[in-house]
């Protein structure tokens, strides 16, 4: 497929602490090219929940601004939406049904209808079903049976994961998309998103838990056997780490922001005993002398409790054992210093940082190379795979385009970012081989085949109509 023929897919990541968009497209070698990127600081939202719609509705308009300012040429109407949040849940259930006819083979509708069955699931008030992921299939008395479709059979049945999550806090953010006049393509699972962007096949195979340590929530996603076992979300994450340094060092917000940022480190033996951080006095006040290892200390605290949750989540799964792929640590925490050694010293696992560049062409900015756009680029991909598989018409719908030649630069260099990015090496060419890029691809579309997204369902209802 030429360049021209490709859409412009625009993801957008509304956090806790910050709100991005990054508008990609793929080249002819499958890479996507950046053709846009703003970003905007994030208010309104508390822990990946919308608290304050007027807020989030100023941050996202500013977010896309500035991703129009990186690129004059390119005009944004729709966007894949990340969704996360302490309100998302998730559970196991299993369930079976007899069929009918016995004579004939399994049909897809045979699966459909077991799927429909589960969504009688009982839930508490408020809570509503995202999603059901089926993991595996039984067949009378046949187990761990991935695709039961043209088998002969009188009962089958299915593992199911389903995610549920408050329907009040997703309409909200879904509100908040739809008031800065664009149109959301879909809304999709962020530690989904952020595994798409980070993972191969080999980590598919061998067992990974994908880790996504963002603002106001670290999100988790537990792969095994190829099927994804457990999503989790944590309630604990950057944020909380900037308050228990202001109130620990008793500093101002932006000044434990700042030195969380260009000083911290995930392990307090590793920090500079003879370092002290100087923080200007207030209104007349002498200046403050902090220790680099009291501030390493407070972040370790927090960072292992954080790292407990996560063992506590792989543990309810009796997989700690199984992830021989370890722990993929993504997400903005992910840039801390020392992360992987702290990580593997409180797991007992192995662990490496999650990079989303292996999906990039060459010629983007390097500040893109950072953990903490994996959602971001994980959104991207999601909706190219909506529009490979023919789930999405994106021509004539007033979509994504750009007023410029395909073949001329189309975005300046990246402005808008004011934290210092953490320098990597270039561990993937810019043009991978077309045979492997082409296994991931099928790693990509087995994963996104199993993620069969019901989230847009919630949001049709009256109370949203007479909203409008």
């Amino acid at each position: 497929m030429s360049k021209k023929q490709q859409p412009i897919i625009v993801g957008l990541d509304i956090g806790t602490t910050k709100v991005v968009a990054i508008a990609g497209r793929k080249n002819e070698y499958g890479k996507l090219e950046i053709l846009g990127f703003g970003r905007a600081d994030s208010e309104g939202v508390n822990h990946g929940v919308v608290i304050n719609i007027e807020q989030c509705v100023h941050s996202v308009e500013l977010a896309i601004k500035r991703c129009f300012e990186n690129n004059p040429d390119l005009t944004i109407t729709e966007v894949y939406v990340g969704i996360a949040g302490k309100h998302i849940k998730s559970m196991q259930a299993q369930g079976s049904r007899v069929r009918a006819n016995v004579d004939t083979e399994i049909s897809k509708d045979d699966i459909e209808q077991l799927l429909r069955d589960q969504y009688k699931t009982y839930l508490p008030t408020g809570d509503q079903i995202i999603d059901i992921i089926p993991q595996d299939y039984t067949v009378d008395n046949i187990p761990d049976i991935i695709d039961p479709v043209g088998m002969s059979g009188v009962k089958i049945g299915a593992n199911f994961h389903v995610i549920t999550g408050d329907s009040t806090a997703i309409r909200n953010m879904k509100r908040c998309v739809d008031r800065s006049n664009l149109k959301t393509c879909d809304l999709i699972l962020q530690p989904l998103a952020s595994a798409a962007a980070v993972m191969n096949d080999e980590d598919m195979e061998a067992g990974v838990a994908i880790v996504d340590i963002g603002g106001g929530t670290t999100d988790m996603a537990v792969f095994c056997d190829g099927i994804l076992k457990h999503t989790a979300v944590i309630p604990y994450a950057g944020v909380n780490i900037t308050n228990d340094i202001l109130t620990g060092l008793r500093v101002l917000r932006s000044q434990a922001e700042q030195m969380k940022v260009q000083f911290g480190t995930a392990l307090g033996s590793e920090a500079n005993r003879n370092s002290y951080i100087t923080i200007p006095g207030l209104r007349g006040l002498p200046a403050k002398e902090v220790s680099v290892v009291n501030l390493a200390n407070i972040i370790q605290a927090r960072m292992e409790e954080i790292l407990d949750y996560v063992m506590f989540n792989i543990r309810q799964i009796g997989l700690e054992h199984r992830l021989n792929g370890g722990i993929i640590l993504t997400g903005g925490g992910a840039r801390l210093k020392h992360i992987t050694q702290l990580t593997e010293y409180v797991t007992g696992m192995g662990a490496r940082i999650g990079y989303p560049n292996e999906h990039l062409a060459g010629g983007y900015n390097d500040a893109l190379m950072s953990p903490m756009y994996s959602t971001c680029i994980g959104l991207i991909l999601r909706g190219y795979y909506d529009y490979e598989s023919g789930r999405t018409e994106f021509y004539g719908n007033g979509g994504n385009y750009l007023r410029v030649s395909v073949d001329q630069p189309v975005m300046q260099e990246i402005e808008t970012i004011e934290e210092p990015v953490q320098e990597i090496s270039d561990e993937v060419a810019a043009n991978n081989k077309w045979e492997k890029f082409k296994k991931r691809q099928d790693t990509m579309k087995e994963l996104f085949d199993r993620l069969r997204g019901k989230f847009m369902d919630l949001f049709e209802d009256i109370d949203d109509k007479e909203l409008k």
